[in-house]
């Protein structure tokens, strides 16, 4: 048997390279690249209903999007297909969230840790207007604050202050003071 990995290949004697055919390169400059990738977030084909969990494996057709770029960076867009329909899904990546938008063919599963964090970005802002217009509105913001800092500070300093007290004490003097109890009980 010959082997797999050899350094060089057998060509016969009549070969001729100008015979192969080449792969053109399309005019427009929209390369598609096969890749192997894993889907990055679940989600769910337009087509059939599937659901497409994150992790799975496909090989997909990359492309750079044309006359789209995030600060200099490029944007990629995927095409792959259903593993059940075959309907083709495409979807293209998002550098401003450091995220993928799922473009044609499915629709994104509901995602609870983007949604909180969604959701605390809002209040921010919300918080950051009504500050912006009310000085007395950013006072009571601050106070409230400060107020709950000082809680926090608080019950950090009743935590410290109880595992100081337990360090000091060591298994002897437990024992000790248990039996004391149960000689005196007894």
């Amino acid at each position: 048997m010959g082997e797999r990995k050899v350094a060089s290949k057998y060509y016969p004697p009549d070969f001729d390279p100008s015979k192969l055919q080449r792969q053109r390169k399309s005019k427009d400059g929209n390369n598609q690249i096969k890749v192997r990738m894993m889907l990055p977030f679940s989600l769910r084909c337009g087509t059939c209903g599937n659901f497409i969990y994150q992790g799975t494996k496909f090989n997909a057709r990359k492309e750079e999007v044309q006359n789209e770029t995030y600060l200099g960076l490029r944007i990629y867009r995927f095409y792959f297909r259903c593993p059940r329909c075959a309907g083709e899904i495409a979807m293209k990546t998002d550098p401003k969230n450091s995220d993928y938008v799922c473009e044609l063919g499915a629709s994104r599963n509901f995602d609870p840790h983007k949604e909180e964090a969604r959701q605390e970005e809002s209040l921010k802002k919300k918080r950051a207007d009504e500050e912006e217009g009310d000085a007395m509105k950013a006072l009571e913001n601050r106070t409230l604050d400060s107020k709950r800092e000082m809680d926090i500070l608080n019950n950090l300093d009743q935590i410290k202050t109880l595992n100081d007290r337990a360090a000091k004490l060591n298994t002897g003097d437990v024992i000790a003071a248990m039996r004391r109890s149960a000689g005196g009980a007894g």
